[in-house]
C-alpha cells in the first residue's frame, strides 16, 4: 500500500498525462470520423479529456486487423510457454504502473483511491497472471477407443473476441476477459464503457510493451449504440463477451442472432439476497458485512447485497446494528486514502439512484439511514449509503437493480419463506446465508438459485472460483478454468490407424 496522501494524489492528478485515443494494431489513433466525447470526472465535475468516439468504420478497421493478426499465428500459434511468459510480463507492468492506473480509475469512475490501488489494480494484475500461469497446465483429451483408432479432443481459440465491459470495475472486468482470451490465443477488441474508458485505453500500450503482438489487443472507446452495436453485429467477430445490464445483455443476444450466430457470453444484473438467520454465529459481523455489501464501491456492484433478509425474531435487534455499521461508510473525496465511499459514476447514475430513494418513500418503505445527496458543493456526484426498513419484495427498490448504495430490509419468519423471498427475482447472481446450523447452510445454499453463494461472509472467492449467474443474470463464467470455455472451441479428431 502506498504512503501517498490526498495532497500527493491531487498533485499527481494535475500533471497526469491522459491518453484518450483508440488503439489499433499497436498504435493510438483518433476515431475514423474524428468524433470525440467529453470524459467528465465524477469527483468534482472536471473535464478529463476528449475521448475518441468510435463507430462502424473503426469497428471494421479493428476487426479486420484482429482477424489478420489471428490468422497470421503470431499469437494464436505461439508456443504456450512463450504466451505464458508474455502474459506474466503484462501483469508485472500493470503492477509497476499501479499508481498511475489507480489514479486514472479514481478520476474517471469516482471510486476511492485506496480501493483502486489495493483492489482493482492488484486484482487485475492477478487475473492476467493467473490466466497466464494456467496456459501450460491445461491438457487436452484422448478418447477411449479401439486399438486401431485414436480419438483426440482438443481446444482451439475461437478467433476474434469482442469484449464489452462495464463502468463500475473498468480495469478489473477488462482483465477478467483479457486473461483467458489471451491465454487461449485469441485476438481481442475491447469496448470500454464511455463512462470510464481511460484504464482500458492505457493498458493497451502496456500489452505491447509486454510483448503481445500488435493487433492482438485493440481498444475502441465509444458508445454502445454505435461501436458496441457494430461489434455485436459484425459478421467476423466470433465471440462476444459482456458485463453490464440485463437489458443490454438481451439486446446483444438479438444482435448475435441477426448476424453470424456468434457465441455470446453475458454477465448481467443482480438483486442479491443476504439472508441472516437468528442463529447467525456473529450478528455484529453480519451487520458489518451487510453494510459493506451495499456501500462498497458506492453500491455500484453487480453482486451488491441489496436485499437484506432478516429473521423476524431478531429483526428489531439486528437492523439498528446495520444502521450503526453503515455510519462507518461516509462519502468523501476519492483522492483521500481514508475515504471508503466515493462518487457515483456520473450525474445520470446519481439521479437514477435518487429516483429510487424517492420510490422507496412513495411505496411506503421506512427510511432508517442516509437517503440524501451530499457534498454537492464539490461539483461531484455523492449519495449517502441508504437503508430502508419495512420493505416487501413487490416494491421497486426490492425488485429492480438500483446500482447504488440503497439497501432494502425484508423480514421473514422461517427458512422456507427466506428461500422463497430470496428466489423471487428475475436475477440469480449471488446470495449469502448467515447461520450456525451446518445442515441449514447446505440446504439453503443448494436451494438458492444463484451462481455464487457465500456462507457466513459476503463476497468470498478468488480467481479459482467461477463467477457468473443463473436466470437473467447471464450465462457462462468469468474467473477459474471454467472461463476458458468461453474463448475456445472443442474439436473432435478421429484417426483410423
Amino acid at each position: 500500500m502506498t504512503s501517498l496522501t490526498r495532497a500527493d494524489w491531487e498533485q499527481r492528478a494535475k500533471t497526469l498525462t491522459i491518453e484518450t485515443r483508440a488503439f489499433v494494431h499497436g498504435e493510438y489513433r483518433a476515431a475514423e470520423s474524428g468524433a470525440t466525447f467529453e470524459c467528465i470526472s465524477p469527483v468534482d465535475g472536471r473535464l478529463l479529456g476528449q475521448v475518441a468516439s468510435c463507430d462502424q468504420a473503426d469497428a471494421e478497421l479493428a476487426v479486420k486487423d484482429a482477424r489478420a493478426t489471428f490468422e497470421s499465428g503470431v499469437w494464436s500459434r505461439l508456443a504456450p510457454a512463450k504466451r505464458k511468459k508474455v502474459m506474466i510480463r503484462f501483469a508485472e507492468l500493470i503492477e509497476q504502473h499501479g499508481e498511475e492506473l489507480a489514479l486514472l480509475e479514481t478520476l474517471d469512475m469516482g471510486k476511492p483511491i485506496s480501493d483502486s490501488l489495493s483492489i482493482d489494480v492488484s486484482s487485475a494484475a492477478n487475473a492476467i497472471r493467473w490466466s497466464g500461469e494456467a496456459i501450460d497446465k491445461i491438457y487436452d483429451e484422448v478418447a477411449a477407443t479401439a486399438h486401431d483408432e485414436l480419438g483426440l479432443v482438443t481446444r482451439e481459440p475461437v478467433g476474434v473476441v469482442a469484449a464489452i465491459v462495464p463502468w463500475n470495475f473498468p480495469l478489473l472486468m477488462t482483465c477478467w476477459k483479457l486473461g483467458p482470451a489471451l491465454a487461449t490465443g485469441n485476438s481481442i477488441i475491447l469496448k470500454p464503457s464511455e463512462k470510464s474508458p481511460l484504464t482500458g485505453i492505457r493498458i493497451a500500450q502496456l500489452a505491447i510493451e509486454a510483448g503481445i503482438p500488435a493487433g492482438v489487443f485493440n481498444v475502441l472507446p465509444g458508445f454502445g449504440h454505435t461501436v458496441g452495436k457494430a461489434l455485436a453485429l459484425h459478421m467476423d467477430v466470433d465471440t462476444l463477451v459482456f458485463t453490464g445490464s440485463t437489458k443490454i445483455a438481451k439486446q446483444l443476444m438479438i444482435y448475435a442472432g441477426e448476424s453470424n450466430m456468434k457465441r455470446v457470453w453475458l454477465e448481467a444484473g443482480g438483486k442479491s439476497p443476504n439472508i441472516v438467520f437468528a442463529d447467525a454465529p456473529d450478528l455484529k459481523a453480519a451487520a458489518e458485512a451487510a453494510a459493506s455489501a451495499i456501500a462498497f464501491n458506492q453500491g455500484e456492484v453487480c453482486t451488491a447485497g441489496s436485499r437484506l433478509l432478516v429473521e423476524n425474531s431478531i429483526k428489531d435487534k439486528f437492523v439498528p446494528m446495520v444502521v450503526e455499521a453503515i455510519k462507518a461508510w461516509k462519502p468523501g473525496n476519492p483522492l483521500d486514502p481514508a475515504t471508503n465511499v466515493g462518487a457515483l459514476v456520473d450525474t445520470t447514475q446519481m439521479n437514477n439512484v435518487l429516483s429510487y430513494i424517492q420510490a422507496g418513500h412513495d411505496d411506503g418503505a421506512r427510511l432508517v439511514a442516509g437517503g440524501k445527496r451530499v457534498m454537492e458543493e464539490t461539483g461531484g456526484t455523492y449519495v449517502e449509503p441508504t437503508i430502508f426498513d419495512g420493505v416487501n419484495n413487490a416494491m421497486r427498490i426490492a425488485k429492480e437493480e438500483i446500482f447504488g448504495p440503497v439497501l432494502s430490509v425484508i423480514g421473514f419468519d422461517d427458512q422456507d419463506e427466506a428461500i422463497a423471498i430470496a428466489n423471487d427475482t428475475v436475477y440469480g447472481l449471488a446470495a449469502a446465508v448467515w447461520t450456525s446450523n451446518l445442515s441449514r447452510a447446505h440446504l439453503v445454499g443448494k436451494a438458492l438459485r444463484a451462481g455464487s453463494v457465500w456462507i457466513n461472509q459476503y463476497d468470498g472467492g478468488d480467481m479459482t472460483a467461477p463467477f457468473g449467474g443463473f436466470k437473467q443474470s447471464g450465462n457462462g463464467r468469468d474467473k477459474s478454468l471454467h472461463a476458458f470455455d468461453k474463448y475456445t472451441e472443442l474439436k473432435a479428431t478421429w484417426i483410423k490407424l
